[in-house]
């Protein structure tokens, strides 16, 4: 199976853009906060972020967790917010291809060039980024197909979610290489076949490289 045969799946989040723990700094510049503020780390400091371990052990959702972490940061500004997306689109700024992981683009062009095929599947990318998000990132008409739960209402790792993917494009599970950077996720791939790739949001370069192995590439 080569290339051509195969199909790149890859979540949003960490796996594209650089987590909101790598851009504390940006975050603190666009709401106005004094530089060392927000000081939780998830996945590069877990013993500092009870949180997240608490996520990690799946006593809480990813979306409970960053449900909790966008109100600390509302309460820090006197504001009341309610959503992941509040946090994201205020915390963000304008300039989104700045949070978009280099290794990311570098990956999909290879893809593109050797002729294999790109898709998405997010828990929740129009839910955290909003949808005006997506007409800010032409990289996104390189994907043949994105499906968000924020609409389909099927989470990871829901095996209904991965067969989105494999009936929406008419392929085997076998033919998909799946990269994710939460375990759950990446274990529901692998129980419908499809080949995976657990990123590390602190390693991302060493992630793509061995999805581009997967792929034969």
């Amino acid at each position: 199976m080569t290339a051509t045969d195969k199909v790149l799946v890859l979540d949003f989040g960490g796996v594209i853009s650089r987590t909101l723990f790598e851009t504390h700094d940006l975050s603190e510049q666009a709401l106005g906060l004094v530089q060392g503020t927000l000081n939780w780390q998830g996945p590069f400091n877990p013993e500092a972020d009870p949180l997240w371990q608490a996520m990690q052990n799946d006593e809480i959702s990813e979306r409970d967790y960053w449900l909790t972490r966008a109100r600390e940061v509302g309460e820090l500004l006197g504001e009341d917010w309610n959503s992941m997306q509040q946090l994201v689109q205020r915390a963000r700024g304008d300039d989104v291809m700045s949070i978009i992981r280099p290794e990311f683009l570098a990956a999909i062009e290879t893809v593109k060039q050797a002729g294999g095929r790109l898709a998405i599947l997010s828990n929740e990318l129009d839910l955290f980024y909003g949808a005006g998000f997506r007409s800010q990132c032409d990289f996104l008409n390189d994907f043949e197909l994105i499906v968000d739960a924020t609409y389909t209402e099927i989470l990871k790792p829901d095996p209904r979610a991965y067969e989105l993917i494999t009936q929406g494009l008419g392929i085997a599970a076998e033919q998909c290489v799946f990269v994710d950077d939460q375990l759950r996720n990446i274990r529901g791939a692998q129980a419908v076949n499809m080949r995976t790739v657990h990123f590390d949001v602190m390693k991302p370069a060493e992630g793509y490289r061995r999805a581009l192995e997967l792929m034969e590439i």
